[in-house]
């Protein structure tokens, strides 16, 4: 893999993708893609912190990527949003989705909604550092709760 190029610049590459305004995305679009962002990045800290067979891995994964913890973390970094972050979050959250997560109420599948939202849009708009210092933000907030 090459050096000092990002994911998201070798997938355009690799498969010609055009640049897109973003602004033109759904927030139920970012929030489809937010969602594989997010579930990657908790795969690869799940995976990283010690070989275990799939079914364990997965089981870990889940805790962190189920509605409910999502929309808990969400809560935690509200505050931490820029006013363009908060706005996509907002439209995330707001959006009228077509199902509703096994476990989990309307209000926390919204506010996963619109984490996933704003994880989409950090990932499209090359801001993955952005992502992971959120991320890691919450879960120390969350963290220090328990």
């Amino acid at each position: 893999m090459e050096t000092g190029v990002d994911f998201l610049t070798l997938v355009k590459k690799s498969f010609a993708l055009k640049e897109v305004d973003i602004r033109t995305y759904s927030p139920l679009t970012l929030a489809y893609l937010g969602d594989g962002v997010y579930d990657l990045i908790f795969r690869t800290m799940v995976v990283m912190r010690g070989n275990t067979s799939a079914n364990r891995l997965h089981h870990k994964t889940v805790a962190y990527v189920k509605a409910p913890a999502q929309a808990s973390l969400a809560e935690k970094i509200l505050e931490e949003l820029t006013p363009e972050e908060l706005s996509v979050y907002k439209r995330g959250k707001n959006a009228k989705p077509y199902t509703m997560a096994k476990n989990a109420t309307m209000g926390e599948y919204k506010k996963a909604t619109g984490l996933e939202a704003l994880m989409g849009y950090l990932y499209l708009t090359d801001q993955m550092e952005r992502a992971l210092e959120l991320i890691q933000s919450g879960l120390h907030k969350l963290e220090g709760e328990g």
